[in-house]
């Protein structure tokens, strides 16, 4: 579009409606009414999919052609969220099996928390499993009860600090979390090939020292991350398609080029991921060496057994993570990307203390002397 008397001359009208929502005292709407006329309201209308109200949001609050940069952080609109469950019969189902499996989850975390705590031999031996059923309360704690919100109000919207907030808290333990697994196959190492020198190599000082890595990696992550992508214009569009804020999904909404900035996220994703899956590996190989050196094959059943709970729950976890930050665009949709995002926000969590508690002898001991205890109590 050209300027009066300079036909020639393109306006970028993102820059133009932030200078004038600049100007002091004045109206957005007479502003907008001195803009080439847009239609005064653009209605925001969710497919099928969506279990929220239709919802019309002026377009002053927008700027003209949605352009909503640094101005939608003063106007504070919201997002709306696609849920994944639709008020039919078999979704309703869904999102009863979904509660269930949260509450759960929590429960389970919750008691591996508590037995670690209350065990002084599990609490040396498995203080990094601690923080890991840490991570595993907090994550379903971010996403699904918004998500179970969403479903009993019929609505989706959630404020941009909200969102801010959920983008912070779901990237700051995604990291932690992939760098404590990491961390805990060394813990593992060094019980199997050291077990003499273990209270020694892994005193409550060096255990302090890598859990404070993992939250540090975690914190520095998400700063990073949230800052920038929330830094971006977002056009009218509100419609998030995920059932929670996540990087990828709010990417899509921005109106100006993030291509850089994605091959910036897919090159730290795969530095995230190499990194500590080369360390697991390292330190499973030096494990699996030992032992087959073994000669007991009792000591040779518990290296094993341990062992494997880990490998297990590091597979769930980092298989969740290659198919979201290195498989290629091409093969992600909205649909498959809710699926994953899904299983490692509440499935894996759930998981996580079922195997550790079923396939550990020294868990599920400490497990039966709580309730003995308890049992006694009772008496």
């Amino acid at each position: 579009m050209g300027t009066p008397g300079n036909p020639g001359r393109k306006v970028n009208l993102c820059d133009l409606s932030l200078r004038e929502f600049q100007r002091p005292k004045a109206d957005p709407r007479e502003l907008l009414a001195q803009m080439p006329s847009p239609p005064a309201q653009r209605a925001m209308v969710p497919d099928a999919r969506t279990n929220i109200s239709p919802r019309t949001i002026p377009e002053w609050t927008m700027g003209p052609v949605g352009c909503v940069g640094d101005v939608n952080q003063s106007v504070a609109l919201d997002f709306i969220l696609v849920g994944l469950f639709s008020h039919s019969g078999p979704h309703q189902l869904l999102f009863s099996l979904v509660a269930v499996m949260f509450i759960t989850g929590l429960l389970g975390n919750t008691i591996l928390l508590f037995l670690i705590r209350m065990d002084s031999h599990l609490h040396t031996l498995y203080f990094l499993l601690s923080q890991l059923s840490l991570f595993d309360v907090g994550f379903p704690l971010v996403t699904i009860p918004k998500m179970a919100a969403d479903f009993l109000q019929g609505e989706g919207s959630i404020s941009f600090e909200g969102c801010a907030a959920q983008l912070f808290f779901l990237t700051m333990m995604g990291v932690a979390e992939g760098v404590l697994l990491a961390l805990m196959s060394y813990d593992r190492y060094i019980a199997v090939c050291y077990p003499l020198q273990y209270p020694m190599l892994m005193r409550r000082q060096v255990r302090m020292l890598l859990v404070s890595a993992s939250w540090l990696a975690g914190v520095l992550n998400a700063c990073v991350q949230t800052s920038i992508t929330l830094h971006f214009p977002y056009c009218a569009s509100r419609i998030v398609d995920h059932f929670f804020c996540e990087v990828p999904a709010l990417l899509k909404l921005s109106c100006t080029d993030t291509s850089a900035y994605e091959m910036a996220l897919s090159i730290w994703g795969v530095l995230i991921l190499v990194l500590p899956l080369s360390l697991i590996g390292a330190s499973y190989s030096h494990v699996l060496w030992a032992v087959l050196g073994m000669h007991s094959d009792e000591a040779r059943h518990k290296a094993i057994t341990t062992c494997s709970s880990h490998i297990t729950v590091a597979g769930l976890f980092y298989g969740a993570a290659v198919f979201m930050y290195m498989v290629p665009g091409a093969y992600h949709s909205p649909h498959k990307d809710n699926v994953v995002s899904l299983f490692y926000s509440l499935v894996t969590p759930i998981l996580n203390p079922l195997i550790y508690s079923l396939r550990n002898q020294e868990v599920r001991m400490a497990l039966v002397k709580v309730l003995n205890r308890a049992g006694l109590r009772l008496k």
